[in-house]
């Protein structure tokens, strides 16, 4: 599963794509049901990887989005919870292997159903959540919720390794 978010997140995590082998497969790309942009943007890198790998295989799959630009924090919170139940019948469908996010707050919703399918014994899901590139000497909101829940938590900045221990430094990375 792959969350891109619109504008330069959706570039940064098809960069980081883009670097997988083919055993990446099939993809299960996840955004937010408002983000019109990402739909063509990963459909152009889909066409382009099927030209290298003949079984590209990918869905597209849209969910409410946690929080609009400008909705207050306390309504944020309902907003959040229907999308958190939205997305466990789609992460419970889909049963990943391994979710790879790199900060839209639609990650969020997803990641905590892919924890409730490990604490039902369910399934375990590998979650790797990649910090964008613009975030220097502070983490995202996604990212200070995730850093606590993901497997893998990667930073491209020396800075916030230093601020958060259990970060992966690896320089940059898209």
């Amino acid at each position: 599963m792959v969350f891109p978010p619109p504008g330069g997140h959706t570039t940064e995590i098809l960069r980081l794509l883009s670097s997988l082998s083919q055993s990446y497969c099939p993809r299960h790309y996840i955004f937010a049901d408002s983000d019109k942009m990402s739909e063509d943007k990963i459909r152009t890198f889909e066409q382009k990887r099927a030209e290298t790998f003949s079984n590209s295989q990918f869905t597209l799959n849209r969910i409410p989005r946690c929080r609009e630009v400008r909705q207050s924090w306390s309504s944020s919170v309902l907003t959040t919870l229907y999308s958190i139940l939205y997305s466990f019948p789609l992460t419970f469908r889909l049963k990943p292997d391994l979710i790879l996010c790199n900060g839209p707050g639609t990650c969020v919703p997803v990641c905590i159903s892919a924890l409730l399918l490990e604490i039902l014994a369910l399934k375990k899901v590998i979650i790797v959540y990649v910090e964008s590139i613009c975030r220097v000497e502070t983490l995202s909101l996604s990212g200070k919720i995730l850093y606590y829940f993901s497997d893998y938590f990667i930073v491209q900045w020396p800075a916030l390794k230093e601020k958060y221990p259990k970060s992966v430094y690896l320089g940059r990375i898209v």
